[in-house]
């Protein structure tokens, strides 16, 4: 595999946001670096099972913090067992396909782990309840992720020396953690909405463990532009049949200030495919709505799916992550 990429050039046209469905890393791994040749991505398979899960993988990353699988599901424990070593295994298994297939690449490629926010509304303390009800839980939880990031960024980096790393956070709980709409065990009520710049900090802290570029990623409603940029995040990736007009000024702000945008056009669950050029119809309205140059547009948007593709056959799939550097060829040629 090899891409034609100037040294300073950190973007593709086209990635995927994650998950694929499937339990063959190595197949995945052909998939993935064959459908993108500028912007190659380390896929997740979370078919395999727990521990191959956005929750179980990202936590098993984590610095001297261990869980375990309850049937609540991932709860933190006082050492490392079965379920860590699973989770540690099956990320070494898809780092080793990756690797086999960028041979001697030079060019950006993307790794996912899960934000601290999605990770405290998902991790439960001893007692069962999520991390988010504990102040002092969150901040060790964000603390032992970026010192697990940081391992984790070094071991890709030694795998492919030739890539320029982009980090990208998952956080498809962010907006319920700022509604406060992140219910309790029991069901009764909500965990209480943490301060906005205590969310604030705490992204951009994680974000802060890489010296390349990072994104952050929400297939939710109502991104929180804003908040994301100020954390430091370059990159914005989510949902683009989500956005309305309310969402106008923000984006607008984001592409003048430098934000790249990670526009998920194509569907992630299966069903008939528009033409490339009608999947990024939406994109180019958006544009001139905004009154932004249409000379940006090629420069400001990566093209994705609408979220991950683990839901899909994997022949959808495969045509999805096609149909998206299709859909950005469309945009480069015909930005207007």
């Amino acid at each position: 595999m090899s891409a034609q990429e100037t040294p300073e050039k950190w973007w593709g046209p086209a990635t995927g946001v994650g998950s694929m469905p499937g339990g063959d890393a190595r197949e995945t791994a052909r998939t993935v670096t064959g459908s993108f040749e500028d912007f190659p991505y380390l896929a997740e398979l979370p078919g395999r099972g727990p521990g191959a899960d956005m929750i179980g993988r990202t936590a098993g990353m984590l610095a001297e913090m261990y869980v375990h699988l309850e049937p609540s599901g991932w709860r933190f424990s006082d050492r490392p067992g079965r379920d860590t070593r699973r989770a540690r295994s099956w990320l070494g298994e898809d780092l080793d396909a990756l690797e086999e297939f960028t041979q001697g690449y030079t060019g950006p490629v993307k790794v996912q782990a899960v934000g601290p926010w999605t990770l405290a509304a998902a991790l439960e303390l001893r007692g069962g309840e999520a991390s988010l009800g504990d102040a002092g839980a969150c901040r060790d939880l964000a603390s032992s992720l970026a010192e697990g990031l940081r391992g984790h960024l070094a071991e890709v980096r030694r795998r492919i020396p030739g890539g320029r790393i982009v980090l990208q956070l998952d956080e498809p709980s962010l907006i319920a953690v700022l509604r406060g709409q992140v219910r309790t065990a029991s069901g009764y009520r909500t965990h209480r909405a943490p301060d906005r710049q205590v969310v604030e900090s705490a992204l951009r802290d994680v974000l802060g463990v890489h010296d390349g570029p990072a994104v952050v990623h929400s297939c939710a409603p109502d991104v929180p532009f804003a908040l994301l940029r100020r954390a430091g995040a370059d990159g914005i990736s989510f949902d683009f049949t989500l956005l309305t007009e309310r969402d106008d000024d923000a984006i607008g702000e984001a592409v003048e200030g430098g934000t790249k945008l990670f526009a998920g056009v194509v569907p992630s669950v299966e069903g008939p495919l528009s033409d490339p050029g009608g999947s990024v119809m939406g994109v180019r309205q958006l544009w001139r709505r905004l009154g932004l140059n249409p000379g940006l547009l090629y420069e400001s948007v990566v093209v994705t799916p609408t979220c991950g593709l683990a839901g899909a056959a994997p022949a959808y799939a495969r045509a999805a992550l096609a149909h998206s550097s299709r859909a950005a060829r469309s945009l480069a040629d015909n930005p207007e």
